[in-house]
C-alpha cells in the first residue's frame, strides 16, 4: 500500500474497538519479530509536559551527537512527526512499507479469530519497525494514555521512567482521583529502572514512591521549584537552577520546571553511558523548539497558541497570563472537545479575557460544537460569540484586536496546526498586498 493507503488503514481499524491489556499487542509484535527490543528507551507518562520534556531531551541529546528517536502524540504540524528520528520524520515511503508489514500480521490475527489491534496498537508498532531500522542510541517513548495498559508499555525496563506533572484527564480510563490516575501512569516503572519525577500533589507522589518501593527502583525528585527565573517573556525565558544560568526558547510558566526535570533526567542517563556536557546541555535548552505551546505566531498583535486542554493545564496557562500580559486586553479563540472537562477550562481562565471566540475543531468527531461551547462559556462570561469556521474567528479576532492586544487560541492541540496555517496565510496575502 502506498502513504494515503496506510493512513486509511489505520483510520479504519477504529471500527473494531480495543481490548484492554496488552496480550494484542505483544501478539502483533510476537508475528513481526518484536522489534521492541531491538532498542533501548526512555519511557514518558503523565498528563501535562510530556511533549515538552521529550523535545528537551531530544535536542540536547542529539546536539551530543547522538543518534535519537522520538514517538509524539498527538501532533500538531504533520501526521509523521509523530515517528522521528535524528531530526527527520518518517518518509511516507517508509511509513507505507511498515503498516504493509503490520497488515499482513493483522490478517493472519483476525483469521485465527483474534481481536484487530486498534489504530494506536498499529501507530506504535509502526514505530518499534522504524525505530529497529534507524538503530538509534536511545528513543524517547511518549506513552499514549495512562501508563500500565498503554502499547508503548510493551517494552521491557526502559533506561530511565520519566513521570511529568500528574492531574485529572482522561476520567473515564484512567480513574476519577488523582491516586486512581497516578497508578495507571507510574505502571511504567520497572524492575531494573530508575525514576524520576516532578513536584508532584503529595497523593500523587505517594502512588510514585510506593511503586518504586514495590519495583526496587530509586526514586529521583527535580524540584523545578527552585528555579529562579531571571528573565522572562513571551518569547522565552532565562532562568537559574543548582548554580547555573540556563536559556530556554520557550515561553509558559511551567517551562522551567519541564526544563529542570529534562535536565535531571540527563544526568541519571549518563550512568547509561548517555553523556552530555554542561555546554551540550546548554545549548540544546535553548534550541529547543516546541510548537503550540505557548507559542507566538504573530506580532502585532500578538497572536499567541496553546494547548491547554485540562483544568492542569488551564491553571499552568492562567499562571502564564498573569506573567506575560497583565493589564492587557486579550481576546480568546477557544475549542475543547466533548470529553474533556472544558467547564472547568472555561473557569479557570474567563476572567482574563476581553471577549471569546468559541469555534468547532474540524474533522473531529470527539469536538464540542462552537454554539454548546459558547453556552458553557456564557454561564462565566457574558461577552461570547460562536463562529461557523476557524477562519472566521481569526478574521474576528484580528477585527477586534488593538496592535498592543492580545490574541489567545487555546484548547485542544487538534486545531492549533490548522489554525496556526490560516494566521501565516493572512499574513502572507497582507505582504503580498
Amino acid at each position: 500500500m502506498n502513504y494515503q493507503q496506510s493512513r486509511a488503514y489505520i483510520k479504519d481499524a477504529e471500527q473494531y474497538g480495543s481490548v484492554l491489556g496488552l496480550a494484542n499487542m505483544q501478539e502483533l509484535l510476537n508475528r513481526l519479530g518484536n522489534p521492541q527490543n531491538d532498542s533501548r528507551y526512555i519511557h514518558i507518562a503523565g498528563t501535562n509536559g510530556k511533549g515538552s520534556v521529550i523535545a528537551y531531551l531530544y535536542t540536547v541529546l542529539s546536539e551530543a551527537g547522538y543518534h535519537v528517536g522520538r514517538y509524539i502524540s498527538p501532533t500538531i504540524y504533520s501526521y509523521r512527526e509523530r515517528l522521528e528520528a535524528a531530526g527527520r520524520k518518517v518518509s511516507r515511503e517508509k511509513f507505507a512499507e511498515y503498516v504493509t508489514e503490520i497488515s499482513r500480521a493483522v490478517e493472519e490475527m483476525t483469521e485465527e479469530g483474534l481481536s484487530h489491534p486498534t489504530p494506536f496498537e498499529i501507530e506504535t508498532a509502526a514505530a518499534f519497525l522504524f525505530f529497529k531500522e534507524e538503530q538509534c542510541d536511545v528513543v524517547l517513548l511518549e506513552v499514549g494514555m495512562g501508563g500500565d495498559m498503554d502499547a508503548t508499555n510493551i517494552i521491557s525496563s526502559p533506561l530511565l521512567a520519566v513521570l511529568v506533572s500528574i492531574s485529572l484527564d482522561h476520567q473515564a480510563f484512567l480513574g476519577n482521583t488523582l491516586e486512581e490516575i497516578a497508578e495507571k501512569k507510574a505502571g511504567i516503572i520497572k524492575s531494573g529502572c530508575e525514576t524520576v519525577t516532578m513536584a508532584q500533589a503529595p497523593e500523587v507522589l505517594r502512588v510514585i514512591e510506593e511503586k518504586c518501593k514495590k519495583e526496587n527502583v530509586p526514586l529521583y525528585i527535580a524540584d523545578g521549584k527552585k528555579a529562579e527565573v531571571l528573565q522572562a517573556d513571551c518569547f522565552g525565558q532565562t532562568f537559574c537552577y543548582e548554580g547555573e544560568n540556563y536559556e530556554i526558547s520557550l515561553a509558559g510558566a511551567y517551562q522551567t520546571e519541564n526544563a529542570a526535570l529534562a535536565l535531571k533526567a540527563l544526568a541519571l542517563l549518563e550512568k547509561n553511558r548517555l553523556c552530555t556536557s554542561l555546554a551540550q546541555r546548554k545549548k540544546g535548552l535553548k534550541d529547543t523548539i516546541w510548537g503550540g505551546r505557548f507559542t507566538v505566531i504573530q506580532d502585532a498583535p500578538l497572536f499567541v497558541v496553546d494547548g491547554a486542554h485540562n483544568p492542569g493545564a488551564a491553571q499552568m496557562l492562567s499562571v502564564s497570563i498573569e506573567r506575560y500580559f497583565n493589564g492587557k486586553n486579550i481576546y480568546y479563540i477557544m475549542g475543547m472537545f466533548r470529553d474533556k472537562d472544558y467547564r472547568s477550562v472555561i473557569r479557570m481562565t474567563h476572567a482574563y479575557a476581553r471577549k471569546i471566540l468559541a469555534v468547532q475543531t474540524p474533522g473531529n468527531p470527539r469536538a464540542l460544537p462552537a454554539k454548546e461551547l459558547a453556552a458553557a462559556v456564557r454561564e462565566y462570561h457574558a461577552d461570547v460569540e460562536a463562529m461557523d469556521s476557524l477562519s472566521s474567528a481569526v478574521d474576528r479576532a484580528l477585527a477586534l484586536a488593538g496592535l498592543e492586544d492580545v490574541i489567545l487560541a487555546f484548547g485542544s492541540l487538534s486545531f492549533i496546526g490548522e489554525l496556526t496555517e490560516i494566521v501565516k496565510k493572512k499574513r502572507e496575502e497582507e505582504n503580498h498586498d
